[in-house]
């Protein structure tokens, strides 16, 4: 069985082929990040023109790097969202053309969902499990009872952990996307020069807020001010603290939850530092803790395809080709 995988959520046009035994045959993401460089952050209308222009060219390259022909395609897989609504409809509607010229079945998949399904392309993973999922658009925990069977436990209030790193970026001037960059910076830097506060560690959930922190940073460095000599002690402290609250609340639900297994996903999920703290301390409690690939925690085809294929055969059948792209979260 050949499956295909599209993904537009955000600002990476992203297709993917892969058979049945999970085999990646082509993975292939075009991304914007020069484009959107210019700006410090992403510019949803230039996102979704530039996946309209790209999407056939990035299709025929993943055939031919897979070395099939469309008509080897058995199944269908794209995001539905949530995402930049204008981003996720570009592949979404791209695809529902795919299925209908070709007489294939077609699965819509959840963005989120498929970050906290990508472990399954490197290794199998018994339910349940909680997912931590953590990007620049999303940081999410959910509870996977079982394929396509999940419930939100923990959502992020304002800022995901990625904006709060790319608006620190950005405030600071060093390029964008920021996490890569606060990361490289911070590997030389003090992660205890600042004590930066911890939101929402103590209450009695496993929601998150990086806003504040993100303001927190700000005002000292108005106030302090930032030189080349301080710099990477400050982003090693804020990054500190972002790693600290991500793996606290995601451990906490992994233990009132009862689950022994632990995935993290999405972009944020490369971060060295945040790899570390996470094996640390579910290694210390007794955690599964399981980490994609770096170059398969970004936004790719690989993972719609693989989510898309394990729902195919748990519900047994396509999604309707009249299903609507959305850009939140549905709560459940």
């Amino acid at each position: 069985m050949i499956i295909l995988g599209i993904d537009t959520s955000c600002d990476d046009t992203c297709v993917a082929i892969l058979n049945d035994r999970k085999e990646i045959l082509s993975n292939v993401v075009s991304s914007q990040v020069e484009i959107h460089g210019l700006f410090g952050g992403v510019v949803p209308e230039i996102a979704s023109r530039k996946h309209a222009e790209l999407i056939d060219t990035i299709y025929r390259n993943a055939l031919n790097e897979a070395k099939v022909d469309s008509k080897d395609i058995d199944l269908i897989c794209v995001t539905a969202g949530p995402g930049l609504i204008g981003s996720v409809l570009s592949g979404l509607c791209f695809a529902k053309g795919l299925s209908l010229s070709l007489g294939k079945p077609f699965v819509a998949v959840n963005h989120v969902e498929a970050h906290a399904m990508s472990i399954f392309l490197e290794r199998d993973v018994d339910f349940p499990y909680v997912a931590l999922v953590v990007s620049g658009g999303h940081t999410t925990i959910l509870m996977m009872e079982s394929c396509s069977v999940y419930r939100v436990i923990g959502r992020t209030r304002d800022d995901a952990a990625g904006e709060a790193f790319d608006k620190i970026a950005k405030y600071l001037g060093i390029g964008y996307p920021g996490g890569r960059i606060v990361e490289d910076l911070s590997k030389r830097g003090d992660r205890e020069y600042v004590r930066f506060p911890r939101p929402m560690i103590d209450e009695d959930n496993y929601d998150f807020s990086f806003s504040g922190l993100k303001t927190a940073f700000l005002t000292h460095a108005k106030k302090h001010g930032v030189t080349d000599q301080t710099m990477p002690d400050l982003l090693a402290s804020v990054q500190e603290a972002i790693c600290d609250v991500l793996s606290f609340k995601t451990l906490k639900a992994a233990r009132d939850f009862r689950a022994k297994r632990i995935a993290v996903g999405g972009g944020v999920a490369a971060n060295g530092r945040l790899r570390e703290v996470f094996s640390e301390r579910g290694e210390k409690e007794g955690f599964d803790v399981m980490f994609s690939s770096p170059g398969l925690c970004a936004d790719n085809g690989a993972m719609i395809a693989v989510t898309g294929y394990y729902g195919f055969r748990a519900r047994g059948g396509a999604s309707d080709l009249n299903i609507k792209g959305f850009s939140r979260m549905a709560l459940r």
